[in-house]
């Protein structure tokens, strides 16, 4: 494995997080109409679907209206997943002052209760971004996703394991914050999580209740037809955000930073972590309102609090910053992206030993010296 170091110096880093604030501030002074316009297309847009998908259950016994009705229902998720639900429960149209997008009043259309998942991910992820050990998203307490996670015999499922939650990825998200290894290992009791359980229970039985009984009930003798559509949409929702998310996270040349390294950070070193600790994919505008415009990962990273339909305009200078600097930027099409996802997945299931690295990439501050 070879390692490219750059040096900067903590002048230019400071530098580099004045930029990234002026760039931010610019964007903020900006937000108006076009983003309140925006944000309601999109809700109108997912309900106009839910709405055609639930409709399209009543005809099971014609195939093409139930497929579209699955697609329709499947296409409704995604969008209150990831363009509507993470994006709002970010704060990023709490400047509108609408209550029905309130960042923390919000819930989405997804087991995992709101105020739980704005803990394990606006805090505990967007804070401590890739460091191993705190950001528990490396590997979700589940995966071996760093070559500093030590490894034992267990991770030789990785891929199985990565599949599993691939496929039920919103009851993952759900389980996040348990932090169940622990649990495993005797680190947490029942007393730590028993406001969580409850939590999740509340959440995810109204769930199951309206996917799985209450609305293919609704549907009369199509009740089996209507229950495996709704379920199907649920599968094509995890299947594409996990996708999604992962591609942002782990593919190659993604890097991962320890504590003692990441201790008494600036802004400006802040900011350098989440351009280093994330990957963009690229696509068309389509692409990125499916993914909620987290194919701008880096952007997101760095702005979380942004309106996403903002990354798209802004990455263009983000990139121009990390050229001046001498940072890479991590981006490429889906398919690249998820296949280096995989193959990492596959590569960390054995011994650090037994399998090569790719090229590593990083960066080092240069501390003030004392006149």
């Amino acid at each position: 494995m070879t390692t490219t170091e750059l040096v900067l110096t903590e002048d230019q880093v400071d530098e580099l997080g004045r930029e990234l604030d002026a760039l931010k501030a610019r964007v903020v002074a900006d937000l108006g109409d076009k983003d309140r316009d925006y944000i309601y297309s999109i809700i109108k847009a997912q309900r106009t679907l839910e709405v055609a998908g639930r409709a399209l259950m009543y005809f099971p016994f014609i195939p093409p209206a139930w497929l579209a009705g699955v697609g329709a229902l499947s296409v409704s998720k995604i969008l209150d997943n990831m363009e509507i639900g993470h994006n709002v429960m970010h704060g990023q149209y709490d400047w509108m002052r609408e209550p029905s997008l309130n960042s923390r009043e919000f819930e989405w259309d997804t087991v995992c209760p709101a105020d739980q998942w704005r803990h394990s991910h606006n805090y505990m992820h967007h804070t401590f971004t890739n460091i191993v050990g705190q950001d528990r998203d490396i590997g979700y307490g589940i995966l071996r996703m760093d070559r500093d996670q030590s490894w034992n015999p267990y991770y030789l499922g990785n891929l199985v394991y990565a599949s599993a939650l691939m496929i039920l990825f919103e009851w993952g998200v759900m389980l996040h914050d348990l932090e169940a290894e622990n649990i495993v290992q005797g680190k947490r009791k029942w007393t730590d999580i028993k406001g969580l359980a409850k939590g999740m229970w509340r959440k995810a039985s109204r769930q199951v209740l309206k996917d799985y009984v209450v609305y293919p009930a609704l549907t009369g003798p199509f009740f089996v037809t209507t229950l495996v559509g709704n379920a199907s949409a649920n599968i094509v929702r995890n299947l594409w955000t996990f996708s999604i998310i992962f591609c942002g996270h782990f593919p190659s040349g993604v890097q991962t930073f320890t504590q003692e390294e990441t201790a008494n950070e600036t802004r400006g070193q802040w900011y350098l972590r989440q351009m280093l600790g994330s990957a963009n994919i690229t696509g068309t505008p389509l692409f990125h309102i499916m993914s909620g415009n987290l194919s701008h990962q880096i952007e997101h990273h760095l702005f979380p609090d942004i309106p996403a339909n903002r990354y798209p305009e802004i990455s263009g200078e983000v990139k121009a910053l990390c050229e001046r600097y001498g940072l890479p930027y991590n981006t490429g099409s889906f398919s690249h992206q998820i296949g280096s996802t995989w193959r990492k997945i596959a590569r960390l299931s054995l011994p650090n030993s037994w399998v090569a690295d790719d090229a590593q990439f990083s960066v080092k501050v240069e501390s003030k010296v004392a006149a």
